[in-house]
């Protein structure tokens, strides 16, 4: 075999590696590190989930990052951005008097955003949060928190810090733009309205008017 065939061999060899590289994703390169540093807590819950088992644990994140890690947030327009910030400044409003209601309400805000922003449609909450946890995975606890007391009898304290965490999530949906990816956290989308919500600045010892605590 000549030298010039040798050196297109080692040519072809290299692009076809290459490309193995760039197809597998960042999330999947270095195996169970690549995938432990893309979910950071999500990973550990699949583990426990698995009962410690890290091959099943990474089998599943692995699908996940094949089945939605392509996808791309849609943009909002400002007049949706607001209408979707005005609505929630008003659950948390509501929650004062309300807590149930409002972390109901909470709930279908945040699947209706996530499927605006281009995720799974809002009937599909398994899909959303797998979803999710491939682009937001330090903040999708948040909404499997509200998602879980929104459809169980919780304590006003349990609706309270679950209406925390799904903020984290809201304020990120609500305002990252298309190439962000959810890398950066946003300024809170109150803060940016000039708003102030007292119901989340008060401290553990508050009971909301009405929650019979």
């Amino acid at each position: 075999m000549s030298t010039v065939w040798i050196i297109v061999l080692i040519a072809v060899v290299v692009i076809l590696l290459a490309a193995v590289f760039f197809v597998a994703g960042p999330g999947r390169r270095g195996g169970g590190r690549g995938l432990k540093r893309r979910f950071g807590p999500e990973y550990d819950r699949v583990v426990a989930h698995h009962d410690g088992d890290t091959k099943a644990a990474e089998r599943e994140l692995d699908e996940r990052v094949k089945r939605h890690g392509s996808l791309e947030l849609r943009p909002l327009t400002p007049e949706t951005r607001a209408r979707y910030v005005d609505r929630w400044a008003a659950i948390q409003e509501q929650f004062v008097d309300s807590p149930q209601h409002a972390v109901v309400e909470a709930d279908r805000l945040l699947a209706r955003l996530a499927a605006d922003r281009g995720f799974p449609a809002e009937q599909q909450y398994d899909e959303q949060v797998s979803a999710l946890s491939v682009h937001h995975a330090d903040k999708v606890q948040g909404y499997r928190r509200v998602h879980r007391v929104a459809n169980t009898d919780s304590s006003t304290e349990q609706m309270r810090e679950a209406m925390l965490d799904a903020r984290e999530l809201f304020e990120t949906l609500v305002s990252a733009k298309p190439a962000d990816s959810g890398r950066h956290r946003p300024q809170r989308a109150d803060d940016r309205h000039g708003r102030s919500h007292a119901p989340w600045s008060l401290g553990r010892g508050h009971h909301p008017k009405g929650s019979g605590a």
